[in-house]
């Protein structure tokens, strides 16, 4: 049986399972506590019923709050079933499935991302002056991470018309989608809804109001997923056309290869490019992630946001290399 007395007494192993060392780890649990507790208290009876106690009245936890978050936490990293979670953990798989989702929805209440706060109550980050120096004004590095799901059922006609939303042609596999925004030091600033993985990465940049968080000198590094949305604001559109500074690499057209010098460009800003997919890997390290997602698709954008909140907080302990 798994605790967290019993796995903080091998570190090596609990930094394994959670991604957390343990003095990492206890500060996130401190979060997730006061967020726990607010939830609690805040929590109405089923429609139809009066309460009959105070709210966390009943038969209390037999695990303690840690090893409540501990649980969740393997979950998110390792990605076992129910089945074997429950093994773990000496619970009935009802108990430990219902335990996991009420961790989870506490983990989420508290992970807010920088660009999604109002303009007034966000601060400047410190930026790497080698960055800022080569990209005057990069503010984030945008990207879109794809993740394999179950085929949606059906063989007949309304079976395809279902699956083929969710069908990638990049990834020759059905996905989910999800647009990610980190800044120059790795963080995640800001985590899009997952969206079936036929859209197109432009289609998905433009649909969202990120670029329009931004301040009119803050500018944004793309890859050439994205590339026409340099020419593209609907609602103020500066003499160029741009959103913002807009750094991307140059593509070859028909007819138009690339010469020597756009070769080069395109490997000088990959270099500053590459924080996201530090970032991306880092996020990849949780299997629920990384492995076929064989959860209910709407519950993809809360797992998405949680393990990029997590990963923010294991820079902010270790910085990605810069």
């Amino acid at each position: 049986m798994i605790t967290y007395e019993s796995l903080s007494a091998r570190p090596a192993a609990f930094a394994s399972l959670t991604g957390f060392t343990l003095a990492g780890f206890e500060p996130v649990y401190q979060d997730f506590a006061a967020a726990y507790a607010k939830d609690r208290a805040a929590s109405l009876p089923r429609a139809g019923q009066s309460r009959k106690r105070a709210a966390g009245g009943g038969t209390p936890f037999s695990q303690d709050g840690r090893t409540r978050l501990l649980m969740a936490l393997v979950f998110l990293r390792v990605y076992p079933t129910y089945e074997v979670l429950a093994l773990f953990f000496s619970l009935h798989k009802a108990n430990a499935q219902r335990g996991v989702v009420k961790v989870l929805a506490a983990l989420q209440a508290y992970t807010v991302f920088v660009c999604e706060r109002p303009a007034e109550d966000r601060k400047k980050l410190r930026s790497v002056q080698a960055v800022m120096d080569a990209f005057p004004g990069a503010r984030l590095v945008i990207d879109a991470k794809e993740q394999r799901i179950q085929r949606p059922g059906g063989s007949d006609e309304s079976g395809t018309s279902r699956q083929k939303p969710f069908y990638s042609g990049k990834k020759k596999a059905h996905t989910l989608k999800t647009q990610v925004a980190v800044a120059i030091d790795g963080t995640f600033q800001s985590v899009s809804k997952s969206v079936p993985g036929s859209v197109h990465d432009l289609a998905l940049l433009r649909n969202s109001d990120l670029p329009h968080r931004l301040n009119r000198a803050e500018g944004i590094m793309l890859d050439k997923g994205c590339d026409g949305f340099q020419t593209f604001d609907p609602k103020q559109p500066d003499k160029n056309g741009a959103v913002h500074p807009c750094h991307l690499p140059h593509k070859a057209r028909r007819g138009h290869p690339l010469t020597s010098e756009l070769k080069a460009f395109n490997a000088h800003l990959t270099r500053y490019r590459i924080v996201v997919e530090h970032s991306l890997a880092q996020m990849n390290q949780f299997q629920v992630l990384s492995q076929v997602f064989r959860h209910d698709r709407a519950r993809h954008s809360g797992l998405t946001r949680i393990v990029a909140g997590l990963v923010n907080r294991r820079i902010a302990q270790r910085p990605l290399k810069t």
